[in-house]
């Protein structure tokens, strides 16, 4: 039996990572919602200077914890690190640790987090990585980003999610491929990530020795630095937001992909001129947007408005009464190649400029 399948009275942690869009906050808030008795700890990370993952979980007794780093390594990963230890020194407060990754991450790095550092390695333990597939998109996402394929590769558990949105013959295949990467996880399909989730906590799933199988320098620190992961030319531009994210050391090869994020504010805006602008972005810049998402104040609306994409499909719905401490504020992110953030960000304003109640 692997290493960490014995607990003991380690806090188990759960890796939720996938692509961007593939639905680990639907799956997030399915767990938290969830009659498992357990309280969890959540830590969410962020790719853009917006935090909007982390008020897209429901209302709930967890703590949440936001890290708006884009991605976990490096120094990103000394503040995921930070942050645990931190959680760790609070014994009783909480069951069990979710961290769900920004959808441009490598699991694998958060993972040897818990065997680098001392403290993490004797209070903690991972109980399984998880990563959410969206089904429609997954073959273009696998050929575009090496993070897409890795996280497959690494997970003990994989959600082929959105299977409602893709023919039969077709979802056979995806699958297939799935397996090819990734022959040992234990695969389910969903709609919407609905899923007992009795299968995916406290499994035991994690073995380290399989890990150790797919990198055989899992657990080797760079010569640089002990406890240092990524290798010398890693550089990311999170401010201008752009990410430069080169080969990790347990990688042969060397991956670069550029994404920017853009981040919009505005007051309260027009759902009669919001919601064409956005429809029309879709359609004519669709293939462009790996991720939309946003929390919307209609004027007129006493509930907030939550929207999210991914390239040409669009969603939308009321999550809950605006709170009377909250600024009736609209705030939308997109993280894509080739967006034009000036005319998203004049569009947008648009939007705000019409506004009547």
């Amino acid at each position: 039996m692997a290493e960490t399948t014995q607990m003991g009275d380690k806090i188990p942690v759960t890796v939720l990572t996938g692509y961007l869009g593939a639905g680990k906050t639907t799956l997030l808030n399915r767990i938290l919602a969830g009659n498992h008795g357990r309280h969890y700890a959540v830590i969410v990370n962020e790719f853009g200077e917006i935090g909007i993952d982390n008020e897209l979980i429901i209302a709930s007794d967890e703590e949440i914890y936001e890290m708006n780093n884009g991605c976990i390594c490096c120094t990103v990963r000394g503040d995921l690190i930070r942050v645990l230890q931190k959680l760790l020194q609070r014994p009783g407060r909480f069951d069990a640790i979710i961290i769900e990754t920004t959808g441009l991450a490598d699991p694998v790095p958060v993972v040897q987090s818990f065997f680098m550092d001392d403290e993490l390695r004797a209070k903690a333990a991972i109980d399984a990585v998880i990563a959410v597939v969206d089904a429609r998109h997954l073959p273009q996402q696998v050929a575009d980003s090496r993070e897409a394929e890795d996280q497959i590769a690494f997970a003990d558990i994989i959600l082929l999610n959105k299977v409602d949105l893709v023919a039969t013959a077709e979802l056979a295949k995806i699958e297939a491929s799935l397996r090819a990467l990734n022959p040992t996880a234990t695969i389910y399909k969903t709609e919407r990530a609905a899923i007992d989730i009795a299968k995916l906590l406290n499994r035991h799933a994690f073995d380290l020795q399989r890990a150790l199988d797919k990198d055989s320098h899992f657990l080797d620190p760079a010569p640089e630095e002990e406890g240092h992961i990524c290798g010398p030319d890693c550089d990311r531009h999170h401010e201008s937001g752009e990410h430069h994210h080169h080969g990790h050391e347990h990688h042969a090869h060397h991956h670069e992909i550029t994404v920017e994020s853009v981040s919009l504010w505005a007051g309260e805006l027009n759902p009669a001129a919001f919601f064409p602008w956005l429809q029309n972005i879709a359609q004519t810049q669709g293939p462009d947007i790996l991720r939309l998402k946003g929390i919307i104040a209609f004027a007129g609306d006493n509930e907030r408005y939550i929207v999210q994409g991914v390239h040409m499909i669009l969603e939308g719905e009321h999550q809950r009464p605006w709170r009377d401490n909250e600024r009736r504020e609209s705030r939308l992110v997109f993280i894509g190649r080739n967006l034009g953030a000036e005319n998203l960000r004049q569009g947008f304003a648009q939007c705000a400029l019409t506004a009547t109640v």
